[in-house]
């Protein structure tokens, strides 16, 4: 957890540096472009423009030059290529889409958004097909590996996203997570990120413009480097007024259970462990019965494949083999079945959701491992890691909370979990432990 001073410092000092003049938006723009594709694959973007983007800082600081600037003002910032931009294709991660879709002709809710709170968008960034993945991997596009890292990839599907951060071409990314695609990328990035409650991301118009997976798990958020600038990100994005001091007194945290924990390898469980121990100096820290997160995934794969199909299936005639094999069989699965099987899912969603509901009306946070493993190596079959990371992920999606990626070294990062609507208090938290740890 190092400050950036390198790449110019934490969010917050610079948009100071910004606001006040020291520094111009098109400056700040033109260094974090130099790292663009840095990786291996070259392919963190999907879709960019220099000259718009520059463009875009120039307008930027024409355009509240003598006024007082907004949270974003002038920072660069990645989207995810499933979010409209105007003047760029929207692929979704897919050949089929990037032809199909054409060039947008309006900024999506969360572009809009960005814009309007002075963010410099650098491009839209690689993601796995479909956002329908855990891992990177992207048959059309190519993996995306780590910047510095060619045998790691680096997790989905807000792959693009966490490159883009890692290599310093935006201080921040936006993301979606649907079952985990903000946390996971962050986590095995070493990164921090923010998932926000489901409801907080539809409120405000922002999925306007935007390529859903599954509308009842769908939600938007940040990955970024720095812990105390989640309440700076949560604030421009989502409008949202998070206190400047945590409340302390009487925290608990419920700790996921032991048991819970048997997949996760070495370095997973001496992070968390390490997280546990900083987590137990503010506030009380006790296990929780996890054992109900077994069943998570067979409700939500079934409901996120169901929801899928309905998406893309009008889109390509039915024809899902248009995109990679175990997606096309995904949704082809989804498509299969009735509206009575979902039925019954949709009530056992409702009963884990209110169990989830009680754990946090007892504690204040929860924790548990963003994932059982540190790192997905390159041309590896993916298969038995993706359900194992979504074992980890899911129970959360299903809730609906938000959720911080605390990170973790090696690519071991924890989750800490707020009930849903509690996401100012937990990005004040959050922020919290990381001042606590630097003043020691």
């Amino acid at each position: 957890m190092t400050r950036m001073t390198e790449r110019l410092g934490p969010l917050r000092e610079l948009s100071e540096r910004l606001a006040s003049g020291a520094i111009s938006p098109r400056e700040v723009v033109e260094r974090a472009l130099e790292r663009a594709n840095s990786n291996e694959s070259c392919n963190v973007y999907l879709g960019r423009d220099v000259a718009w983007t520059l463009g875009e800082a120039e307008r930027v600081e024409r355009e509240f030059a003598g006024r007082e600037k907004p949270v974003l003002y002038g920072l660069p910032v990645s989207l995810k290529d499933c979010l409209d931009l105007a003047g760029f294709v929207t692929t979704c991660g897919s050949r089929f889409y990037a032809k199909k879709n054409g060039v947008a002709r309006a900024d999506s809710g969360v572009a809009a958004r960005l814009r309007a709170q002075g963010a410099v968008i650098t491009g839209k960034t690689n993601i796995h097909q479909l956002t329908y993945g855990i891992t990177g991997e992207n048959p059309d596009y190519g993996d995306c590996l780590q910047p510095g890292h060619a045998e790691w990839l680096t997790g989905g599907s807000s792959s693009g996203a966490a490159a883009s951060v890692m290599e310093g071409s935006a201080m921040a990314a936006i993301g979606t997570d649907t079952g985990g695609s903000i946390r996971v990328p962050a986590a095995l990035c070493g990164l921090c990120g923010y998932r926000a409650s489901i409801d907080l991301a539809y409120a405000r118009g922002l999925w306007s413009g935007g390529m859903h997976l599954a509308p009842s798990f769908d939600t938007l958020g940040w990955i970024f480097r720095d812990l105390l600038d989640g309440p700076l990100l949560a604030k421009g994005l989502f409008a949202l007024d998070v206190p400047q001091r945590p409340a302390r007194e009487g925290v608990t945290i419920g700790c996921v259970a032991e048991e819970f924990l048997r997949d996760c390898d070495a370095n997973v469980l001496e992070q968390f462990a390490l997280w546990r121990a900083e987590l137990g100096r503010v506030a009380r820290i006790v296990s929780v019965d996890s054992a109900f997160w077994e069943e998570a995934m067979e409700i939500y794969a079934p409901i996120q494949a169901f929801e899928a199909a309905a998406f893309h299936g009008p889109q390509t005639g039915g024809d899902f083999s248009v995109f990679e094999r175990g997606i096309a069989e995904r949704l082809a699965w989804g498509a299969s079945l009735s509206e009575g099987e979902i039925a019954g899912l949709r009530l056992r969603h409702a009963a884990f959701r209110e169990r989830m509901d009680k754990l946090l009306r007892v504690h204040d946070f929860l924790i548990a491992p963003c994932a059982p493993v540190s790192r997905l190596l390159a041309e590896t079959d993916q298969t038995d890691a993706r359900k194992r990371i979504l074992r980890y992920a899911t129970p959360f999606s299903l809730a609906g909370v938000p959720v911080v990626t605390l990170p973790g070294a090696g690519g071991a990062g924890v989750q800490l979990v707020a009930s849903r609507g509690a996401d100012a208090r937990l990005l004040t938290f959050a922020a919290g432990i990381f001042e606590d740890s630097e003043k020691r």
